[in-house]
Order: C-alpha cells, then structure tokens, then sequence
C-alpha cells in the first residue's frame, strides 16, 4: 500500500487479518464462525494492535493483548477472568501472524504457544482448570430431572428434552432442522457442516425423542425443528440454559448432560466403550478402529440410545413410564 507520495506503507494487522478472513471465508462452516472471529478481532485484538505494522508486532504486544484488563471482571487480566476466550484471541492471532508469514510480511510468529508464549504466560490454578469443565448432572440424579422438566411446557424445555435424550451438543439441537429427520427409520442425520468434528453423524432416535418431534403438528414440520422468537431463526445458545434457571438448577449446563450420559453409559451399562464415544460423535485416535465403526456400530448406538431413554423415564420405584409414538 503506497502514501499520496507514492512511498509503500507497511500492512498492518488489521489489513493482514481481513485479507485472511477474505481467503478463508468460503471455506469455513458457517456465517456464525466468520461473525465469531470478527467479533475476537473488533472486541480484543484491533483496539490494540490493530493499527501497527504487522511486521513488527513482538511478542511483548501479544503478551499485553492477552493480560489486558476485564472491566465487567474488575479489571483482572482477560487471561485469568475469561481464559477460554483468551485462549481464542491467542490462536486467532496466531493463524493471522501464519497468513502473514505465508504473505512474506513477516518471518516469525509472536502468537505461537510452545517455546514462546507458554513459558511466560500466568499459569492458571488447579481449580481454575476444573473450572473450565462444563457443570454435569450426576446420572444418578438424572430421571428425576428429566421427570420434572418434562412437566413443563414450550419450544426450549423441549429443545432441552431432546437434547438430553440425543447426548447431543445445543448448537446441533438448535440449529436442526426438519430436512435431517428420517421419521420412518427414526434417525437424525447431522450433516458435516454441523459438526465439531466436520464428518456427518447419525443420531438413533428413541421413542421418546420421537415423541417430541411426533407432538408438533405435521403443518408446523418444516424449517427448525425448535425455532426461536423468529420462525426462520435458531433460539439463542441462552435459551436452554434459561429453562435450567428457571428450574432453579443453576449449577448444571446444559451441555453437562452429555458427561452425565457419558458417566452413565461408561459405569452403569454394559455398552462397549467405542459406542458410547460414536454416540457422543468423539473421534477416536486410531483410524482403523474410526472407519470400522462409520459402518457397523448403528444398530448397538440405536440399542443405547434405547437404553438412555428407559432410564431417563425411570420413577423413584424403578418403573418405566412408556412413551409411545403417535401413530
């Protein structure tokens, strides 16, 4: 880029991250993943680097984007008052510096973490750690909520329903829509571009799931399956955790529920250990065993799922209460 005098002036960050956006913006999932990264760069990068030269940014500059001070948090550092999100800031910065590497703008990258970073960054304690765990339900307690989440009504308590019943993640319950159910076979089929892990996944669904998806009226079965204030608009990743609020549970998330599933699955039943993590969409580490599961492990998932359901429904005597689909 030249001055009115002709003179060349050196990119700066900003320049350099929305040339990268621009490079990268047809092949990522979503619009909501460019609109995530937009708002890291306006909300914690740009404001303070975002004008220098994207040559000369140290290392010293990163450290201070990431110990800038939290006003909502009484201005403790963005690393220790919200580390997940500084932890995003980091390794946006880093793929930005990877672009501008690959551009010739500069030779290193000052947002590496190894070696660089990871030795004079604060160290998080231990219970800072165990804090970023997402608030599980203990399975144990699990069919007497469900018990009583199923006495209320409206879209979000049944998003939630659905959600504990399926182990599956709110963004893929919020977002699903009527063109994934297969009500005849009474599968749900996430496509890839829906998934964490990018790869289509096939959720079972058991008699109770079914019976949620059945209780809306054929009329309505088009679009989102659960819809939030605007018909042709997800509701908000708040939704869901309002209902828990509401039923004064608070210390859980609702994405805790797929470590109760897990706890339950992994301790109560027989299930082998490969279905239950094919049930949870968790890729596995060897490749030979992944592959062997995409083709054989649907009619055991369908079995577990099954077996969810029942225990979701059981009374305080062990009783199942039945679930029957509409005919």
């Amino acid at each position: 880029m030249a001055d009115r005098r002709g003179a060349e002036q050196p990119i700066t960050f900003q320049q350099c991250a929305e040339a990268f956006l621009a490079a990268n913006r047809d092949g990522w999932k979503n619009p909501k993943h460019v609109a995530q990264w937009e708002s890291t760069l306006a909300n914690w990068i740009y404001p303070r680097i975002g004008k220098e030269p994207v040559a000369t940014i140290d290392r010293n500059a990163i450290e201070a984007v990431l110990l800038q001070p939290v006003p909502n948090a009484k201005d403790k550092p963005l690393w220790i008052a919200r580390h997940e999100t500084a932890n995003r800031v980091r390794q946006r910065m880093e793929r930005v510096f990877a672009y501008a590497i690959a551009r010739d703008h500069r030779g290193d990258n000052p947002a590496a973490w190894r070696d660089n970073l990871e030795p004079i960054m604060p160290k998080l304690s231990k219970a800072k750690k165990r804090a970023k765990h997402h608030a599980r339900l203990p399975h144990h307690d699990a069919p007497a909520f469900m018990a009583a989440l199923r006495k209320r009504s409206g879209v979000a308590a049944n998003a939630l329903q659905f959600t504990i019943l399926t182990a599956s993640r709110s963004g893929e319950v919020r977002n699903a829509n009527w063109l994934e159910i297969d009500l005849e076979r009474a599968l749900w089929t996430i496509p890839a571009d829906r998934m964490k892990a990018g790869i289509e996944h096939v959720v079972p669904l058991s008699e109770p799931a079914m019976a949620i998806l059945l209780a809306i009226p054929e009329a309505n079965r088009r679009g989102l399956i659960f819809p939030g204030a605007k018909e042709d608009a997800p509701m908000s990743d708040m939704t869901m955790a309002a209902v828990l609020k509401r039923m004064e549970r608070t210390g859980i998330t609702v994405h805790g529920f797929r470590s109760t599933f897990r706890e339950w699955a992994g301790e109560s039943t027989a299930h082998p250990r490969e279905v239950i993590e094919h049930a949870l969409a968790h890729q596995l580490a060897d490749k030979a065993e992944a592959a062997y599961q995409r083709g054989s492990l649907l009619p055991k998932r369908v079995r577990l799922m099954d077996d969810w359901a029942d225990y979701l429904s059981r009374t305080a005597s062990g009783t199942v209460i039945p679930m029957r689909r509409e005919a």
